[in-house]
């Protein structure tokens, strides 16, 4: 099993302009919540939350990723290079095999399909 772990980490300033967004633009009024503004208020506090969990979750095996997520391009490019590089360590990955009785069988089921 090959773990995997990522806190999208947005600063306090990035998240007020997502929420003041979700107010301003119609499209997105509906991600937004009253409940955000209150557990805003707790920023520090989840933050401490946070870095503690992360330092006693962090396993050499299965080490946290800090991913800076201010702009979205940028956090999806380093996970999935992140992804990338760590899948890319192992040779052994392949598609599974398809079973020999459907791959015996494979052009007829396939004509029964195109028959349709």
């Amino acid at each position: 099993m090959i773990i995997l772990k990522f806190f999208l980490n947005v600063s306090k300033e990035e998240q007020k302009e997502r929420l003041l967004s979700r107010l301003e633009e119609e499209e997105k009024n509906w991600k937004f919540s009253p409940g955000d503004l209150k557990e805003r208020g707790l920023w520090d506090k989840y933050m401490e939350c946070y870095e503690d969990a992360i330092r006693n979750t962090t396993k050499k095996d299965a080490p946290w990723y800090i991913i800076p997520s201010d702009s979205k391009p940028i956090s999806r490019f380093l996970v999935a290079s992140i992804i990338y590089e760590t899948l890319s360590e192992y040779k052994d990955i392949h598609y599974p095999e398809m079973p020999e009785e459907v791959e015996e069988h494979k052009r007829k089921y396939k004509e029964q399909l195109e028959a349709e």
